[in-house]
């Protein structure tokens, strides 16, 4: 059996909330409150839910981009927080990522080849003239003309600086690449190419992509497994196909209820959520989406759910499914709820 190239296990990453001219604690913001998920080699698995859920702290705190609080990650075999500088700065050699701005991500005083090479020569894959080289062909294959390396970010769109942000993420071959909602920023019909161009990188280099998006329409096209996150956690992680048709977490299906359909004579009930996402510096107790949950239970309120496997890979994080495993569109407990609620009402 293949082994995970990265393995997540009960991930925290906590920002201390500061006050006053002595800078005293007064919260914390549990921006990513244990995450675990296994990524295997070659697989896509999408990170999605609402700003501010965790999903980009999540991906920066696997890469040490930010350091997490307490954890573990384990990439080729290494557990990531326990590495040293130098053996860290090794092994991201085979990590990289993709930002989301694809203007403030790049350095405005280099040209563009000096920014694909500058990698290879800092780990000293090869020398300043054969990195130069590389940059040229990494352009090309990212769709630019190579006598482009000799430009600046400036005389470029924002569709060309997000190919060259992935020329130089793949510049070193790495075995894995975070791509952080790596589209958001670009039109859609530039959001269609660098899709398709990402696709093409991961079959041609093997590569493995956490990718971080809110766009459940760019997640099904890339997606072998997605992971639902709120306030900080996975809420629901299956393969993509099990997420798309037959989503068990309420969370979940209010989310895939507001993606819009191609044909406009396809109606669907939609499930609204109402108020706002709790703040993550003092969640709610309890199952912490139990303040909009529309079906919400007494016990919703007081203790957390435990995440459970109803399926073959689909794991849940929701009382609804302590005891069955049967799952149950929203729209049609409200239904029901609603049909009992008329019932009583009725009754003399």
């Amino acid at each position: 059996m293949t082994e995970p190239l990265l393995k997540v296990r009960n991930l925290k990453t906590h920002f201390p909330v500061m006050k006053g001219i002595f800078r005293r604690l007064v919260g914390t913001v549990k921006a990513v409150d244990g995450v675990s998920f296994d990524l295997m080699p070659g697989e896509t698995i999408s990170l999605v839910g609402e700003s501010g859920c965790g999903k980009t702290t999540c991906g920066r705190s696997i890469l040490r981009l930010v350091e997490p609080n307490s954890g573990e990650v384990h990439f080729r075999g290494k557990n990531l927080p326990e590495l040293g500088e130098a053996e860290l700065r090794a092994t991201r050699r085979h990590m990289q990522i993709i930002f989301q701005d694809p203007f403030s991500s790049l350095n405005p005083r280099q040209t563009v080849g000096d920014i694909i090479a500058a990698p290879m020569v800092l780990h000293g894959i090869c020398n300043q003239v054969e990195a130069e080289e590389k940059a040229r062909e990494l352009l090309a294959k990212v769709g630019l003309q190579p006598s482009y390396a000799s430009r600046y970010p400036h005389e470029f769109s924002g569709g060309q600086r997000q190919r060259i942000g992935i020329a130089r993420a793949v510049a070193l071959k790495p075995d894995f690449v975070v791509c952080d909602e790596a589209v958001s920023a670009l039109d859609v019909s530039v959001q269609a190419q660098i899709i398709n161009l990402l696709l093409d990188l991961k079959d041609e280099f093997g590569l493995s992509y956490l990718f971080i998006a809110h766009d459940l329409s760019v997640v099904r096209h890339i997606s072998d497994k997605i992971a639902v996150m709120y306030l900080g956690r996975i809420v629901e992680f299956a393969e993509r196909d099990a997420i798309f048709e037959n989503p068990a977490h309420p969370y979940t299906q209010a989310l895939l209820s507001a993606v819009p359909h191609a044909n406009p004579r396809m109606r669907k009930e939609r499930v609204i959520l109402t108020g706002d996402v709790p703040s993550p510096i003092k969640p709610p107790s309890g199952c912490h989406f139990h303040t909009r949950c529309p079906v919400a239970e007494p016990i919703c309120k007081t203790e957390e759910p435990v995440t459970r496997e109803i399926k073959d890979g689909h794991w849940v994080t929701c009382h609804r499914y302590a005891e069955s495993s049967d799952i149950i569109p929203m729209t049609q407990l409200l239904a029901q709820r609603r049909s009992d609620a008329a019932s009583l009402s009725n009754d003399p």
